[in-house]
């Protein structure tokens, strides 16, 4: 099958290998980068080169396309034994993101079935789950922006878009939708401290879509929400709790908080395969934490004093106390808990 592709395009199947669009580059420069091997790709997604919980589930499939072919030339009867190594190191790239447990699930329960030459096969349902995908994104996007009303302001936090998905986004789906109705007055980003999602991406990808984007940091986001500027704040997930609590980008915590404490509605917009059903809660969900150097330096610039220590978890959780609306593919969930969540699983 063939993936119909939005403009843009952080993934790309061209031929025999996958390509990525470099985020670490943007806005500067826009450049793919050619992936031939399961340790090149879980490099990729540990790097940051491509980011986002349903783009790192769709790079993570196509890594196992990648290793099937290479254990398949080495043994056409031991492939399905050896691929397991590679699967290992896919799960390894990040901890946080559900999609690429889900993803790679997905392709280990159909390896168990194959019975010939894998490649076609998982490359079909490596572009499948792309294609579902850039499709659900469609789907959230219209089902968040019949919540907001006309004139409204929205704040998004991080990038969760057309970089962060197979294409279109979650939470800037639902944006891109209410922008495409009329509805929006403005549109806000906040920076997102310290990879600078907002301001390189989010902004990017707005403005590319001729949506005009305004700026904040992240310390103006209680003055922006008193100012009765936002009325929406819409974010996505890289992983959702059975009860509802949302882990996301480090930051999206504090936006829930001063966003319930100046009456502006919380949107969390992300697919099913985003819904972890073996975590109660979110205090069990696995919150990653990477270098110091992230936090201290800025493209290569120190920007603390030296001799300065760092504590740099990349996600938080958001009890589902906070949240207003969660959008997903299946439905919306209104003032979401655990029997709202097992309901909308088993539809």
């Amino acid at each position: 099958m063939q993936v119909e592709l939005e403009n843009i395009q952080p993934i790309l199947w061209e031929g025999d290998q996958l390509e990525l669009l470099d985020q670490r580059l943007l806005p500067a420069e826009t450049k793919y980068i050619q992936l031939n091997t399961v340790e090149s790709v879980a490099d990729a997604i540990t790097d940051m080169v491509v980011r986002g919980a349903p783009a790192i589930g769709i790079t993570a499939a196509y890594g196992v396309v990648i290793a099937a072919r290479h254990r398949y030339v080495e043994s056409t009867s031991e492939w399905k034994n050896t691929i397991q190594k590679d699967l290992d190191v896919l799960l390894a790239s990040r901890p946080t993101a559900i999609n690429l447990f889900w993803a790679i699930d997905k392709m280990r329960h159909l390896i168990d079935d194959i019975e010939s030459d894998p490649v076609t096969i998982l490359l079909d349902e490596a572009m499948q789950i792309h294609q579902h995908d850039i499709d659900a994104n469609k789907t959230m996007g219209e089902l968040g922006a019949a919540f907001i009303d006309a004139g409204s302001g929205v704040l998004t936090h991080c990038n969760a878009g057309a970089l962060a998905t197979g294409g279109y986004g979650t939470a800037l789906g639902v944006i891109r939708s209410a922008w495409q109705m009329n509805k929006l007055n403005k549109v806000f980003a906040d920076e997102t401290r310290p990879w600078l999602q907002g301001a390189r991406l989010t902004a990017w990808e707005l403005l590319h879509d001729d949506i005009p984007v305004t700026l904040v940091a992240e310390g103006a986001v209680s003055a922006l929400m008193s100012s009765g500027q936002v009325q929406w704040f819409v974010v996505g997930s890289d992983r959702i709790a059975a009860n509802g609590d949302v882990a996301n980008k480090i930051g999206t915590l504090a936006g829930a908080i001063q966003a319930k404490h100046y009456g502006v509605k919380v949107m969390v917009v992300a697919p099913t395969s985003t819904i972890d059903m073996a975590v109660a809660d979110g205090a069990a969900i696995p919150i990653e934490h990477r270098g110091a150097d992230e936090l201290l330096a800025l493209s290569g610039q120190s920007v603390a004093a030296k001799g300065s220590e760092a504590w740099n978890p990349v996600f938080d959780v958001t009890p589902a106390s906070l949240i207003d609306v969660i959008v997903t593919e299946k439905g919306v969930i209104e003032a979401p808990n655990s029997l709202k969540i097992a309901e909308l699983m088993q539809s």
